[in-house]
């Protein structure tokens, strides 16, 4: 195995579980988010200040087939990467993607604390953000469902030890 792709909505956990998979494993870790900040100089609500949705897709996916050059690697992607051009496709044929399946309920109660951060979210009351993240899941899945291996949180206490012994 290469590289492994994790997918999912914005505050599935990605990160959190994909730092705890990557230590089990003895891999390195990469947050796409931090990787194409750190090379743009930029935020990402910079980028989308700046350049909109349009630019900010364009560098994800250069950043996204950049990867192509890593080995043993767990990728945290963007929540919105596995749904643009051909980038779902690209993840499953140069690595193993795993989709962190998360329950509304579950996201609204982490994200409701990081409106401010998210540009996507910005602004939003829970009720909008229930109705947003309702929204955006029934257009993901399609996308988000073409993953290797499917992950999902019952509790959403999952640990990266319940996903590497999904794993073995």
């Amino acid at each position: 195995m290469k590289n492994i792709y994790l997918l999912g909505f914005m505050g599935c956990g990605k990160s959190y579980i994909g730092k705890g998979l990557a230590q089990k494993l003895g891999w390195e870790f990469l947050d796409m988010d931090d990787f194409l900040e750190a090379n743009e100089g930029m935020t990402i609500s910079q980028i989308f200040a700046e350049g909109g949705e349009k630019l900010f897709r364009e560098l994800e996916r250069n950043y996204l087939h950049a990867t192509y050059d890593f080995n043993q690697t767990v990728i945290a992607t963007g929540g919105g990467a596995p749904c643009f051009f051909d980038n779902v496709d690209w993840m499953n044929t140069n690595g193993q993607t795993i989709y962190l399946k998360t329950p509304v309920s579950i996201l609204v109660n982490r994200l409701e604390k990081e409106t401010a951060h998210r540009p996507l979210l910005a602004g939003k009351t829970s009720e909008e953000l229930h109705q947003f993240i309702t929204n955006k899941l029934v257009e993901r899945n399609p996308f988000y469902e073409k993953a290797n291996l499917i992950f999902e949180y019952q509790t959403g206490l999952e640990t990266a030890n319940d996903l590497f012994s999904l794993l073995n």
